[in-house]
């Protein structure tokens, strides 16, 4: 059995190339990932020619042109490259335009790839795919949206993390510094549940217009917000601030450190009923989620704040974060009375792109 691989590191001839397996089974394919340091220690598909033809077939341009540059090894990101990976998670062809334009999102400077794959915190880039192409491929944006149990999702995610590991060479120890590392770092793939939101899609709110959008926030697992009984924003809310206002998180220190704010869909439409809008929450969240100045100073030698922040009196409440636009709204999930914080690792921004095609 031939199949394709590559790394997109080096001259042109290092790039994709086929490999003749002498055994079929998944076993064979398997150990030769697993000899050559490749994959993610799960099952994999083997990438043939024809399933990579098929995964091209949904996506338009030349399969060897450069999507993006992927640190710490700096390798190519092609459309074929991606392909491969698309298959080897086990994809859908459907998936591959939110796999294209991710790796082009991945390879943006505001994210800062080298680092979030440098750290020792576990931070993994979490992607959310934005409308028509979350019913058209199949995601799941209702409930269990971080679970297990939807092809795209899943395999998506998945897609993400081999690309992580095959070009970008962030394999743990030598690529990825992550201490712990996380779950997510296996797949983190979740779509906006616009049909229940209050509000406008959130690509509009970052100034993507576009049928199709994808969103990388580069964050930690998603921390449970529960409030089962308020009628009101605030008591939520407040909840919510808990929740950031926390000193064990990355963010803490950091003024450019982004807050994903994933409102469940009660907890959405108990908000909206009030009046409130999506920048509404983000000022609210901002307002609350503090700690006095001089707990901060106390619990951080070095921080990465504004210059405003160092003059506030240490008594005087201080925010987790140095502007209200770096707490980002949307709606996911699905029935139940719960929401979730994704905090950044801190020296990242998130990159919202429109789909293509």
């Amino acid at each position: 059995m031939s199949i394709e691989f590559g790394t997109g590191a080096g001259t042109r001839s290092a790039e994709p190339g086929l490999l003749e397996l002498p055994q079929s089974s998944p076993e064979a394919l398997l150990e030769l990932y697993e000899s050559r340091g490749w994959g993610d220690g799960l099952p994999l598909v083997p990438p043939t020619p024809d399933r990579v033809d098929a995964m091209l077939a949904h996506t338009d341009g030349d399969p060897e042109e450069i999507l993006g540059v992927l640190p710490p090894r700096f390798g190519q990101a092609t459309r074929r490259l991606v392909a491969i990976n698309a298959v080897l998670a086990g994809c859908t062809p459907a998936v591959m335009p939110v796999l294209v334009t991710a790796a082009r999102a991945l390879a943006q400077p505001a994210l800062n790839l080298r680092g979030v794959n440098a750290t020792t915190h576990p931070v993994a880039p979490l992607l959310v795919v934005h409308g028509k192409v979350v019913e058209r491929a199949g995601f799941n944006a209702g409930i269990g949206v971080f679970g297990p149990g939807t092809r795209a999702n899943a395999t998506v995610g998945r897609a993400v993390r081999l690309l992580l590991l095959h070009v970008a060479g962030a394999r743990p120890g030598d690529g990825d510094a992550a201490q712990h590392g996380q779950p997510s770092k296996f797949s983190y793939c979740i779509a906006e549940n616009l049909a229940a939101s209050p509000w406008e899609a959130y690509p509009r709110s970052r100034g993507v217009d576009a049928p199709s959008a994808i969103t990388i926030h580069c964050g930690e697992n998603p921390h449970n917000v529960h409030d089962m009984e308020s009628g009101t924003p605030g008591p939520i809310l407040d909840k919510c601030a808990t929740v950031m206002a926390t000193f064990g998180q990355n963010n803490a220190p950091i003024a450019m450190g982004e807050y994903f704010v994933l409102l469940g869909p009660e907890h959405a439409a108990t908000i909206a009923a009030a009046g409130w809008s999506r920048d509404d929450v983000a000022l609210y969240l901002y307002q609350r989620a503090r700690r006095p100045a001089g707990e901060f100073r106390r619990a951080f030698e070095s921080r990465a704040w504004m210059p405003w922040m160092e003059s506030v009196p240490d008594d005087d409440p201080l925010p987790m974060t140095g502007h209200p636009d770096n707490i980002r709204v949307l709606v996911t999930g699905g029935a139940g009375k719960h929401s979730c914080i994704v905090p950044s690792w801190g020296m990242t921004s998130s990159v919202t792109l429109p789909v293509e095609g």
